[in-house]
Parts: structure tokens; sequence; C-alpha cells
């Protein structure tokens, strides 16, 4: 079906997008991977590309553009090519709404700047040991002290931890009460420099290998008054508003993924020989590629939808919510599937289904579990 989601001037960034990852990013993927995250220069050439600034308003040095619409592009081309561009996401996707709504004036020109060059790449941790998707049982503590809090606790499975410059940290700054778990939650953007800020291990993961995923620790680190996030004990409040444009985010990402998915399969069935035929003039390999391909059209119609909803302001979080649930269930099957007929090269690493296999696994369980997600929809249908 012909799609409309995109004009002129998303298909001429994609054509820049694609020009940059077969000159920047192809050549030396494998060595990304082994490390565990691209070389810290890589996002200084993103920044010199201008794809950090993308939303941001033009009086801090961005484009000022607030359409999703390029990012989407950017998760299709990299899934297109097999590969991922590190801690982006995270910086762009997820740290860059909480900026532009929450941070002051004064936050905004001293942050704004060096996070489009690249020179300040950030990161989120909420999550901590024990507490998983459990927000409101943050232990992390910020104690106000003079005029700057100080701040202990640890958090783990932090994306970009390894890299980050600032990470917007989620911790308590006064107990919950017990009519509100979430009271008392507050966003501090801590220098990673800091004294008693450290990274402790770098996390093996099944997939997304070339993101750096860390556990991190505080220990009476010093961060100044000034580089508190919005308002004191709001913190919870403002998660919850970002989830929406996160968890779409991650519903664009396993839909590319699935399409990417579908083009290799179909690629490699028309190369590959079996009993002196193409694998893919056996009707089972049609009929598999057939499943596919209707799967992923639907995956297709309900993000460009939600994609439109977003730029509106209409989006809602149950909206989000099915989403992801939808187009990640998708994900999984179909990437499965187009493993399967691949066959025993499937499985060998360097063929680019096989990438997609381990790195779609986690989509079910960052930014809300699929169990989660299902618990937000059925509310949201009031049963």
């Amino acid at each position: 079906m012909r799609r409309t989601l995109f004009n002129e001037d998303h298909e001429a960034f994609r054509d820049t997008i694609r020009d940059f990852i077969e000159a920047e990013v192809a050549p030396s993927y494998e060595e990304w991977e082994a490390a565990g995250h691209p070389p810290r220069g890589f996002y200084n050439k993103l920044g010199e590309l201008g794809v950090f600034g993308i939303q941001v308003p033009e009086e801090y040095g961005g484009a000022g553009e607030t359409s999703f619409k390029y990012q989407a592009v950017v998760s299709e081309e990299c899934a297109r090519a097999g590969v991922s561009f590190g801690g982006y996401g995270v910086h762009v996707n997820l740290v860059l709404p909480y900026l532009l709504k929450y941070a002051s004036e004064e936050q905004k020109k001293r942050w704004l700047p060096p996070f489009i060059s690249g020179e300040m790449m950030t990161a989120i941790a909420m999550t901590e040991p024990g507490t998983g998707s459990d927000l409101a049982g943050i232990q992390t503590t910020a104690r106000l002290d003079g005029d700057h809090y100080v701040l202990n606790g640890a958090k783990t499975f932090i994306t970009g931890g390894v890299l980050a410059d600032r990470m917007l940290v989620v911790a308590r700054t006064s107990p919950a009460t017990p009519e509100n778990r979430r009271a008392g939650l507050s966003i501090l953007v801590v220098d990673t420099k800091s004294e008693g800020y450290a990274v402790g291990r770098k996390l093996e993961k099944i997939g997304l290998r070339s993101s750096d995923t860390a556990e991190l620790s505080f220990s009476d680190v010093r961060v100044p008054a000034g580089d508190l996030l919005g308002e004191e004990g709001r913190g919870f409040e403002y998660l919850t508003h970002n989830l929406a444009e996160e968890r779409l985010g991650i519903a664009t990402s396993s839909y590319a993924s699935a399409a990417a998915a579908v083009e290799f399969a179909r690629r490699y069935v028309q190369e590959r020989t079996v009993f002196g035929k193409t694998v893919s003039s056996f009707q089972n390999t049609k009929f598999v590629l057939a499943e596919c391909a209707t799967e992923v059209e639907a995956a297709r119609s309900l993000i460009d939808r939600a994609i439109e909803a977003l730029d509106a302001g209409e989006l809602t979080p149950a909206d989000a919510a099915v989403a992801k649930l939808f187009c990640t269930e998708v994900q999984q099957r179909v990437v499965d599937k187009c493993l399967q007929l691949h066959g025993g090269y499937g499985y060998i690493l360097e063929y680019p289904i096989a990438r997609l296999y381990t790195d779609a696994r986690v989509t079910r369980i960052y930014g809300g579990t699929s169990e989660v997600l299902k618990t937000i929809i059925a509310k949201d249908i009031q049963v």
C-alpha cells in the first residue's frame, strides 16, 4: 500500500542517513559490537550531521522541527542496514523531551548546544537492582546540603551509561507517603565526572551489543542545586509524561526491524539453492514471506497513525501501549520466521538477520514489559 507519512524533506533526510551509515557505520560495525559501543568520536559526527538537534528550537542551535518523523526515518534506515547508532536513541528520544519540557531557560542555554554537537552525550538512570518497573520503589537518595544535593545509591541496566557525559538520575529527595508511594522523586542532571560517581560493570547482553549498558553507583556525589530538572518532588509525574513517546520510539524501531527482516529473507531465498531450486521457489517460502509481509503492513499502518497522533499532541499512553505491544510481538514473530528461512546461516552473526533476532528480544521488556502494557490497555478499555 502507498505510504503517505513522509514528504520530500523526510526522504531527502533518509538519503543523507543512508549515505552516512554506508560511509561511517557499516565498515566498522563489527568492531563496535566487539567493543560494546561506538567510538566516542562517532557521536561528534552525528552532531556534525545535525541529527541530534532536529527537534531542538532554533534559538539553541537546533532545526526547530517538532515532528517525530525524522527519528522514525533514522530507525528505519538503521534497521535496513542491520546496524544501530549506539546511545543515539536514549540521547534523542528519551532525554531530549525532558530537557525541552522541564529545563529552565538557563539550563537550556547551558546544556542544549553541547547536546546538539555531541560534545555532551546524555542518558537516564531510573532502574535499580530489585526495583525493575516499580519506579515508586526507588531507593537512591539525594539530600539537599546547602547549595548542593548529596547523591547516594545505585542503578542498573543503564543504556548509554558508559559514555554519557550527563546522566539524568531519578532519586528520592523526600520520603514517600503512605498515601502516595510515588511522592518525593526528583530528577538530577548529574555530571558523570563528579567525584563519587562510578561506572561499574559494562553489562554483557545477548543483543544490542553496540549499545553500552552499565551499572552505576553514587557515593556522596555533590550535585549543584542548579542541576535539578524541573521542581523537586515531581519526578514521577515527569517520567510518566514522556512514556508515550518512549514507547512509540520502541514500537517504531520494532516495526522497522520486522520490515528489514522480510527484505533480508526475500533477498536470501532468491539467491540460496536447495535440491537444485532456489529456496524462493518453494510454496512454504512464499507463504511464510506473505504472512510476514502482511504483519509488517499492519504494523506500519499502526505506527504511521501513532506518529501522526504524537505530532498532533494526541497520542495517549494507552495508544502508545497498543503500538508497542503489537509491533514488538510482530517483530518477534516475523524475525523468527525470517531467520528460519535462512536455515543454518540465520544462526551465524555475520548475517544481519542473526543480529535482528538477538536485538529483538529486549523490546518486549524495556520501556514497559508486554505484561505492564496489557494492564494499561485493559484499564483503558475499562476491564
